[in-house]
């Protein structure tokens, strides 16, 4: 995702000066409405969350671009997830304080590491890992894949959705262990009907 995030942001300003933060809003909107009206978070969740990225986006590049091509977002609920790499802790924490003003933004889950940028090697490996679990989720019948979004940084795999129950949940945990390269499994999944849980790293 970083390299492509580079050759993004000359859009992401065009677009922000001509269209404003709604702009993630309605782009897409009849492709995507379908998919988006059928999760759990339902349609206008899905816009908001849609928003919510891209003004945290809009926001980091205006604050300090240097360290936004690092930098990776996934937002389910209003619960903002960043990973990636920052060089020094002062920028992990503007990255926070960033991410806070964010309107509709009900939790920032900073996991961005300190330190140089993982290599083209990594990075690749961490598309397959994301991509190889991807299809195992959508082959598990018993699985509704749509409710579930993965970031995998440095081999370890990060999730965030709405699961059915635990035993869906478990299913997809056990789904991302049993990838090869994968260091470590940690979910920010909530359950349908139940509050926020605490993150479960899974080694």
């Amino acid at each position: 995702m970083h390299p492509i995030k580079l050759t993004l942001a000359l859009g992401l300003i065009a677009a922000s000066a001509s269209l404003g933060g709604c702009i993630a809003a309605v782009a897409g909107a009849g492709a995507t409405g379908a998919v988006n009206a059928s999760q759990e978070r339902g349609f206008e969740q899905s816009v908001d969350d849609n928003e919510i990225s891209f003004e945290f986006n809009r926001r980091m590049l205006s604050t300090k671009s240097s360290i936004y091509t690092g930098i990776s977002t996934e937002v389910t609920s209003g619960r903002l997830l960043l990973t990636g790499h920052v060089p020094t802790p002062e920028d992990k924490i503007l990255v926070s304080r960033v991410g806070w003003t964010v309107p509709g933004v009900k939790e920032v889950i900073n996991n961005v590491s300190i330190g140089k940028s993982l290599s083209f090697g990594q990075q690749a490996t961490d598309t397959a890992i994301t991509t190889k679990l991807r299809a195992r989720l959508i082959a598990d019948s018993d699985i509704s894949s749509i409710n579930y979004s993965i970031e995998t940084e440095n081999s370890v795999v990060y999730l965030m959705g709405i699961a059915q129950d635990q035993a869906e949940l478990d299913r997809v945990t056990a789904h991302a262990r049993d990838i090869d390269g994968v260091r470590n499994v940690t979910s920010y999944v909530t359950i349908k009907g139940a509050p926020a849980a605490l993150p479960t790293p899974e080694n």
